[in-house]
């Protein structure tokens, strides 16, 4: 989950496509097998039983309190999800809040209802310049031991959930809107060099997850998504385990931006995988029945977007219902951004995402 995003700055050039002969071997490299899923016995009908006859993956993020007290959010999770994210459960905060020291009560219980629930997981994150615990934030670590530190963590999360995660958002909002990098721990100390070095971690802790950067405003082809391009043929001409990008799709109502499709389709055409990892679209309140109209036709538009280039694994939604979202305490004024309202009926969104889903829509 991202703060709040901001402007866009002037678009500059696109870098310069990867030459025939270097793609081709890209793809053959990182080319995608997207793990067989096993349909649920629940309606074809349902957002998940669409997913699952495509092949791909329809998640939520979902949160360790209505997780583990709110029955009709479980009822919705389940019937209408295939995927889940932890929305906070593995971030550093929660799972190392003091060195060397773990909590993994809540995102076990992820993970294990999951589990019961034939769903698969998708770990988020571990190098994000936010939601650090204070010993990390304030310990004014050598680059040396920093390094140590950020492996260990690796080394540890990946390794707990072998085999149990099936895609890691590994490196989370590392770009400015202007395409250079965000000022952080991980960047400020360890230099660019710390986005190959976790990723190459990672796969050697579990060579079987799909490991992703993942960023918000790249959606279009602009200057942070021409950046994030650059950066991941780096990484692949490097032999580096990446393996997919992550566009997070935090949009407001009526904007989702006319490049989306064919800016997606340039990062599948490197041989990565391409998903929408924190989908919402927020709507300024109160909503009116022309914005929630819309909000339909936008969430048909963004899975169709997905959807439409190869190497699309899926779509996650940030959110269950309105009732959880994060969007009204972080976006002064809106709300109602995902397909169910507070009370757990089902919007228009609904719809329109269905019929996103649906190849016979």
């Amino acid at each position: 989950m991202s703060h709040a995003p901001g402007t866009h700055r002037r678009r500059r050039r696109a870098p310069r496509p990867v030459p025939l002969a270097l793609a081709g071997a890209l793809v053959a490299t990182a080319a995608v097998a997207l793990p067989h899923l096993t349909p649920e016995a629940s309606a074809a009908t349902t957002l998940r039983g669409y997913a699952d006859g495509r092949g791909v993956r329809i998640g939520a993020a979902v949160g360790d309190t209505p997780l583990t007290s709110d029955a009709s959010y479980t009822a919705v999770l389940d019937r209408e999800f295939n995927s889940v994210t932890a929305e906070n459960a593995m971030k550093w905060d929660a799972v190392e809040p003091s060195r060397g020291s773990f909590n993994w009560a809540a995102a076990d219980r992820l993970v294990a209802h999951a589990t019961s629930h034939n769903q698969g997981v998708r770990g988020h994150t571990l190098a994000w310049y936010a939601q650090l615990p204070s010993w990390l934030k304030n310990g004014n670590f050598s680059a040396t031991e920093l390094n140590t530190i950020l492996k260990s963590h690796i080394d540890t999360e990946v390794g707990r959930y072998k085999g149990k995660v099936y895609a890691w958002d590994m490196i989370n909002e590392a770009f400015n809107e202007d395409g250079s990098m965000r000022s952080s721990l991980w960047q400020d100390k360890l230099g660019t060099g710390y986005i190959a070095n976790a990723l190459r971690w990672a796969y050697t802790a579990d060579p079987a997850a799909r490991l992703y950067i993942n960023d918000y405003n790249i959606e279009a082809d602009n200057a942070k998504s021409d950046a994030l391009y650059a950066l991941a043929q780096q990484l692949l001409v490097q032999g580096v385990p990446l393996h997919g990008i992550g566009f997070q799709s935090h949009f407001e109502v009526g904007k989702l931006p006319t490049s989306m499709k064919a800016n997606l389709k340039r990062f599948s055409d490197l041989g990565l995988e391409v998903s929408i990892t924190e989908l919402d679209i927020r709507i300024p309140l109160p909503a009116s029945s022309a914005e929630l109209t819309q909000q339909s036709t936008d969430y048909k538009s963004a899975s169709e977007n997905c959807l439409g280039v190869p190497r699309c694994a899926g779509i996650t939604l940030w959110g269950v219902s309105d009732k959880y979202s994060w969007v009204p305490g972080t976006f002064n004024g809106y709300g109602a951004a995902l397909p169910y309202n507070e009370s757990y009926a089902a919007k228009p969104a609904y719809t329109g995402l269905s019929n996103g889903l649906d190849p016979n829509a």
